[in-house]
């Protein structure tokens, strides 16, 4: 028996595999087995109310698990997938109440990745997977990410590698009668009105205790234990000697890509605190402004010696 064939039977029998992506790594459960599902909240952490993405292998397995697939939703899987790129749309009754928190609805996508795209395709269903780590902390973009974080708590790891992308993916609300982007990921909001014209932003904060129409929209998420501050590039002269520091030196797609990476990094020294540059306004920036943002506080100069 085979890595692939082994984590499908993993998920058969309701068990939890983490799982490689482009974006990050997921925790993976069968997402018609409430049971299973249940054990993703138990081992992150993770309040009911924060819902989870579904993976599928292709536009066709999508439609199996969707009461109604716009013909939006066509175009865009026929130019993003499989890709970092969420689609949200009313969900078929075999999806458990737990992946949606509730919500009638359900995010699905095809991840960009060989080894997930041939377990998805072995196990023939929706695989429902967050982000492989305790709840609100870093992403994994590591197999070796995910063991420092779970140990044995979680049945199988299927290491495929570092993520090519880094972080999570952009999640887009199809529900309503107009196109919302939820979530900024890998896919801009640019690419996607190229497709299918214009579209909402709604990418705001819901209290934890209220459930979430997409993951990353509570106050806290992607933070390191430390203490986490964003800064201005003025600001970095102004910081203790031997600060922890993520500076902006590199273009999004690579920065992002090593992002999560270099604050684990960082966190794991356990440093008094890490301060992160702030990345130009601009839309290519965008997910990561996002990711930051949820990560930290913002940097108060006249509490220097108390940050």
């Amino acid at each position: 028996m085979n890595d692939i064939e082994r984590a499908a039977g993993i998920l058969r029998a309701g068990g939890l595999v983490a799982f490689p992506t482009e974006t990050v790594y997921g925790l993976g459960a069968d997402a018609t087995n409430a049971a299973a599902v249940t054990k993703i909240f138990a081992v992150k952490g993770r309040p009911g109310t924060n819902p989870l993405i579904c993976h599928v292998a292709d536009e066709s397995m999508a439609r199996r698990y969707a009461t109604t697939w716009p013909a939006a939703a066509s175009r865009l899987a026929a130019r993003f997938w499989p890709g970092p790129l969420t689609i949200v749309v009313p969900r078929a009754p075999s999806i458990v109440s737990g992946v949606t928190a509730g919500l009638n609805s359900v995010g699905l996508r095809a991840p960009d990745h060989k080894l997930t795209l041939e377990l998805i395709r072995l196990f023939d269903g929706p695989i429902a997977g967050p982000s492989a780590n305790r709840s609100n902390y870093v992403s994994p973009t590591t197999a070796q990410h995910v063991r420092d974080e779970f140990g044995d708590a979680i049945d199988m790891i299927l290491d495929g590698g570092p993520c090519d992308v880094g972080i999570e993916s952009t999640v887009l609300h199809l529900s309503g009668e107009q196109p919302t982007l939820l979530r900024p990921g890998g896919i801009s909001r640019e690419q996607i009105e190229s497709i299918i014209g214009p579209v909402e932003v709604r990418i705001g904060t819901t209290s934890a205790s209220s459930p979430a129409k997409s993951p990353g929209q509570h106050p806290v998420h992607y933070a390191p234990r430390s203490a986490a501050f964003r800064v201005d590039s003025s600001d970095l002269t102004r910081l203790p000697a031997g600060a922890a520091v993520i500076r902006v030196n590199a273009q999004p797609e690579a920065y992002a890509r090593d992002f999560y990476a270099t604050l684990r990094r960082l966190d794991a020294a356990n440093p008094p605190a890490i301060y992160i540059e702030m990345p130009p306004d601009h839309p290519a920036w965008a997910a990561v402004r996002d990711r930051i943002i949820r990560a930290t506080q913002l940097w108060n100069p006249s509490l220097i010696g108390r940050q």
